[in-house]
């Protein structure tokens, strides 16, 4: 009975550990993360009063413009994304009306190879990134 309390608890500080490691961050607020900053340069650089309200006047900005960027290139990506998609569907509808069934099948063999062939290398370029996170 010892043995089995002990080994659940090592697994459960050996998850715990684990998961802390990959950096799961909650999203901070623009105002949270102007905090957050001012709070260490505070720390760092011993600022009065005036000087911290002033950096997280400064810091706020920042926040706020960096967010209002990464929403904007959000929307660019999607945008982007919605067009590929429909130039892929206008090209597929196109083929579909010049090849013959044995060239269509054919044709989504290799689709199919293509993909695979593409999703194994962002799984390892994705492992790559995480060992060397390690």
């Amino acid at each position: 009975m010892k043995r089995l309390f002990l080994t659940l608890a090592i697994a459960a500080v050996t998850l715990t550990a684990s998961y802390a490691q990959h950096g799961h961050k909650e999203k901070l607020t623009p105002a949270q993360r102007a905090e957050k900053s001012t709070a260490k340069l505070e720390k760092e650089l011993a600022l009065t009063a005036d000087q911290k309200q002033k950096v997280y006047t400064i810091e706020l900005d920042k926040a706020q413009k960096s967010e209002e960027w990464h929403k904007k290139n959000q929307e660019a990506r999607k945008a982007q994304r919605d067009q590929h998609t429909a130039v892929k569907k206008a090209t597929d509808s196109q083929l579909d009306k010049v090849l013959t069934a044995d060239q269509k099948k054919k044709l989504s063999t290799i689709q199919a190879e293509r993909k695979e062939k593409s999703k194994d290398k962002r799984a390892k370029h994705k492992s790559a990134i995480t060992e060397n996170k390690v």
